[in-house]
């Protein structure tokens, strides 16, 4: 499709069109706000309440959780139509901010981490899956841009609401500060977003067993990064791999499926698409530890160590920006171009962030931290669309549901697989600076390795169809 025949900005964003849009875009937007703000905000709740062994565990759970709900995505869309589905998440998410706020112990904020994360992975499914039923086809590709462009805006609003809070002692207030959000968004929600169920197929049945193993092996990997034992730390990963493999036979059979057909043939286009989301998600996990690493080998403050972390989100918002709407062959050199550069960033933040104790040093990890998320914006609009024209015909809401849930996955995997090397490297044992310091230069060198797997795997992405 040539870049004439595509809908343009003006046409997305102008009449009932822009509503829509506002409505899907504001629903990512209040999920990766909260990602943001209690990444900020979290050296300060565990100053107060406890659990650093834990600490990678408030992304893992919430994550985990969000599988879960993007996952049930077409099953709740075809059972209650965009207006409900999306209205009920909504109330789920202010529920779980409620008790965060409310928590006096980890154990009790990672409950309420987990109930946000319910709400937040229905809120992030539902929104990308709505594109493809409010929009027409000439649209899809810059409404996607528009929603995932909302993890940009949220690198303003995000670290801008912890850090505040943070920064006055009272880091419970950013929990509060999201209830008002979601109240806007869910009456945008209730008067923009039609009640009428999605085109496109028969009911989905949802495929609750496979969901269930696959937080269940985010999980097993959790649990074995709090152990000291490289052994068990071993094992909880092999564990994962075996269960993950068995999701994978078990769903190419399946009459009830995680993933549209053709994503597990050898050499397909949906299984490089996929394969290369799952990667380049993993690779961008690091940036959970970045305020911490900031604010202890650094001595930044809560403030600024929070909007250094999202220099990652603005590249990516930034590279999607750069790659949207471009005709094939200049999209398929960017997808080819991305991971590499992405891996590149990684590589000098694992040289660099162990470094000194602040000054310049902090200032000139600046382009690294923009360039990790920049290589995966250049392929990222272009990658989502090629999965919607690839989906087998009756299977497009599963194909855009599973690219929440793989993302999700990847990204909860990511996170436990980071406290796990985080620990191992020596962040609790001997902790402090020093401990900081070796995890920084072990994580980052370490998931440079993932964005670098992306390249390698990027042949069949390259080849989908443009949409």
């Amino acid at each position: 499709m040539t870049t004439r025949t595509l809908g343009g900005w003006a046409e997305l964003l102008s009449g009932r069109n822009g509503l829509r849009s506002l409505a899907l875009a504001g629903g990512v937007a209040v999920h990766a706000i909260n990602v943001y703000m209690v990444t900020t905000i979290l050296p300060s709740a565990v100053r107060d309440i406890g659990g650093l062994s834990y600490y990678a565990w408030n992304m893992t759970l919430f994550v985990a959780v969000s599988i879960f709900g993007s996952a049930i995505t077409p099953r709740i869309l075809s059972g209650l139509g965009p207006r409900s589905a999306l209205s009920w998440a909504i109330a789920v998410f202010a529920a779980g901010s409620i008790a965060c706020a409310l928590a006096p112990t980890m154990p009790w904020m990672l409950a309420g981490r987990s109930v946000q994360g319910l709400g937040g992975g229905l809120m992030l499914g539902l929104s990308y899956s709505c594109v493809r039923l409010l929009f027409e086809e000439r649209l899809w590709s810059r409404a996607m841009v528009l929603v995932s462009s909302m993890w940009g805006v949220a690198t303003l609003a995000g670290p801008a609401i912890g850090g505040i809070f943070a920064q006055a002692g009272a880091w419970r207030g950013a929990f509060w500060a999201m209830l008002p959000i979601s109240a806007a968004l869910a009456a945008l929600v209730r008067t923009q977003v039609a009640v009428a169920g999605p085109r496109g197929g028969p009911p989905v049945a949802a495929p609750f067993g496979k969901i269930a193993v696959l937080v269940l092996t985010v999980l097993l990997v959790s649990v074995g990064s709090l152990s000291p034992s490289w052994v068990w730390n071993l094992l909880s990963i092999l564990a994962g791999v075996i269960l993950t493999v068995g999701i994978a036979r078990a769903d190419r059979r399946a009459v009830r499926r995680l993933m549209p057909e053709g994503t597990y043939g050898r050499g397909s286009s949906l299984a490089s698409l996929y394969a290369c989301i799952a990667l380049l998600s993993i690779g961008v996990c690091t940036e959970i530890y970045i305020p911490y690493f900031l604010q202890t080998i650094h001595g930044q403050s809560p403030l600024l160590a929070g909007y250094w972390m999202v220099l990652m989100s603005a590249g990516w918002t930034a590279g999607s920006f750069m790659s949207s709407g471009r005709a094939k062959a200049i999209a398929d050199r960017m997808i080819m171009l991305g991971p590499w550069v992405s891996a590149a960033g990684l590589f000098a933040l694992g040289v660099m962030m162990p470094m000194g104790g602040g000054g310049a040093i902090v200032w000139s990890m600046v382009p690294p931290l923009f360039v990790v998320g920049l290589g995966v914006g250049l392929c990222w609009p272009n990658m989502l669309t090629r999965i919607f024209k690839a989906a087998p015909p009756g299977q497009e809401n599963i194909a855009s549901a599973a690219i929440t849930t793989l993302q999700l996955y990847a990204i909860a995997l990511g996170s436990s697989l980071a406290g796990l090397v985080a620990n191992l490297a020596g962040l609790a044992e001997p902790g402090g600076v020093e401990g900081a310091r070796q995890a920084a230069f072990v994580l980052f060198l370490v998931f440079a390795m993932a964005p670098v797997g992306a390249g390698l795997m990027s042949k069949g992405a390259r080849r989908a169809k443009d949409a």
